[in-house]
């Protein structure tokens, strides 16, 4: 588990997965209809082997970021980080939200992540206090900050 022996005494997901041991984000991404992510994604072979994955230029707005300015997508599409193909494939090791309490929050139209599949993981996880924010994507903390912000503060009183 990554956070033991921290004094970490809580956690809170934004647009996240939350995996039991042994499911991958691909797994839990198709466990329920919605995600378009398959199909916009760009792959890019690297030279040890293994594959990097984007989201297409074109479609990064709509699929990404649909809650954000045009400009401030834009940006966000030539600056994106990708994942490889094994990260989003890869078992989940054991969670930390099995021993710790947790926070939910996600954008009800994450095409990314379906919402049903957040809404699975944070009932599933025992979630103290989960947040869908209407019309949010999957980059919904950044429109949506001060919700965020809340569940953080929130989270930090409640944890112990």
């Amino acid at each position: 588990m990554a956070v033991a022996g921290t004094n970490v005494t809580g956690l809170v997901f934004v647009g996240a997965f939350a995996p039991v041991a042994g499911e991958s984000a691909v797994e839990l991404s198709g466990k329920f209809p919605g995600s378009t992510l398959g199909e916009a994604l760009a792959p890019v072979g690297l030279p040890g082997g293994g594959t990097d994955l984007y989201i297409q230029q074109g479609r990064y707005h709509h699929q990404f970021a649909a809650d954000s300015s045009p400009e401030l997508a834009a940006v966000m599409a030539v600056t994106q980080r990708p994942i490889t193909d094994a990260a989003l494939n890869e078992a989940s090791g054991e969670p930390a939200w099995q021993s710790l309490p947790s926070w939910f929050l996600f954008g009800s139209e994450d095409l990314n992540i379906p919402v049903a599949a957040h809404r699975f993981m944070a009932e599933r996880a025992g979630s103290r206090h989960t947040v869908e924010l209407a019309g949010g994507s999957h980059t919904v903390a950044i429109p949506e900050a001060a919700a965020l912000v809340d569940l953080i503060r929130e989270a930090t009183t409640k944890a112990n």
